[in-house]
């Protein structure tokens, strides 16, 4: 493949992955006040983990959702002994999604994202600006 090529891998890739991790904040976020009465049943958030991969041609890489992680934190416990969820003592148990750091974690996907979209026009405008240096 021309190394010139390359570039559209990456961003694509890049543009994948990020396309995870908004996935994963939409669902954290959508699951914020989800309670359970079983605190080991309870939401748990999520993040993706990326890896870079190198090519093997010089110069090549991709970026590659390796896994995705699920929170260890143990959940909020609420006193609510009128939910109809709550336990024998009265508590429900709430997702540990801290909707503020979920937030700052979408607009950054986003960006990210958009960068990589600017990469592959960008690219697409040059290679076509030298194509046009022939004529």
């Amino acid at each position: 493949m021309s190394s010139s090529f390359k570039i559209f891998d990456i961003a694509g890739s890049g543009m994948s992955a990020q396309s995870v991790r908004l996935n994963t904040v939409a669902s954290n976020l959508a699951n914020a006040d989800s309670v359970s009465n079983d605190p080991n049943a309870v939401y748990r958030a999520r993040h993706p983990v990326f890896q870079a991969v190198m090519g093997a041609e010089p110069g090549s890489a991709t970026v590659n959702v390796a896994g995705i992680t699920q929170s260890t934190a143990a959940p909020e416990t609420r006193y609510d002994p009128g939910n109809p969820l709550a336990d024998a003592q009265g508590n429900v148990y709430a997702p540990n999604v801290n909707v503020v750091e979920e937030m700052a974690d979408m607009i950054s996907a986003s960006r990210s994202y958009q960068n990589n979209v600017e990469v592959l026009n960008t690219s697409r405008d040059l290679m076509l600006d030298t194509l046009k240096l022939g004529q």
